[in-house]
């Protein structure tokens, strides 16, 4: 299946569980595919790239070790989509990544994710933060921050300072997970 023969197969792709299922399976059975989703993820002003996301994020989630041989070009070019469909399901793979490095089982994606690209997606992350993103990628990436903060100290007062700040004017959810937050942070000093 080439890009384009993909990118066509994508439109049929849709909010359902069954879609996105179907559409997973078929990048499970060939993780060749990859490498053709991420270029329509990266198709940043076409709609199709939500559709990408979408099926990606249901991937990563099922095999996350599908991905590794793509954290270079996945964590350059995160910051570039900028469609609201899009943009969650980047969110909530960088949460992937943070929340798995270190479980034993996958000292692989310990060994490849690199500082470079735990800076990108700590970069990306804050940007979501200080951005108008929508509740769900702040969630994710104020979860991101939280994990990465672990092994990057200076993350943390940085979170607490823009969770702080934030949190009058946000919503019921965004303060749910942000004293969740806050509450790990502190309870660690």
């Amino acid at each position: 299946v080439t890009t384009a023969q993909l990118y066509e197969q994508l439109n049929d792709v849709n909010h359902s569980l069954e879609k996105r299922v179907q559409y997973t399976q078929l990048i499970l059975d060939d993780p060749s595919l990859i490498d053709n989703l991420l270029d329509i993820l990266f198709m940043v002003d076409d709609k199709r790239s939500c559709r990408a996301g979408w099926v990606l994020e249901f991937v990563c989630k099922k095999n996350l070790l599908i991905l590794l041989p793509y954290l270079d070009e996945f964590t350059s070019k995160i910051h570039l989509v900028h469609l609201d469909s899009a943009v969650r399901p980047v969110a909530k793979i960088c949460e992937y990544l943070a929340k798995n490095i270190k479980i034993p089982e996958n000292s692989l994606l310990e060994f490849m994710f690199s500082k470079q690209h735990k800076e990108r997606i700590i970069s990306v992350c804050f940007d979501y933060m200080i951005n108008d993103e929508k509740v769900a990628t702040k969630a994710y990436a104020m979860s991101t921050l939280y994990m990465l903060g672990k092994e990057f100290p200076w993350i943390h007062p940085e979170l607490v300072v823009i969770l702080e700040r934030d949190f009058p004017s946000q919503s019921a959810a965004y303060k749910a997970r942000a004293r969740q937050i806050l509450k790990r942070i502190k309870s660690k000093k």
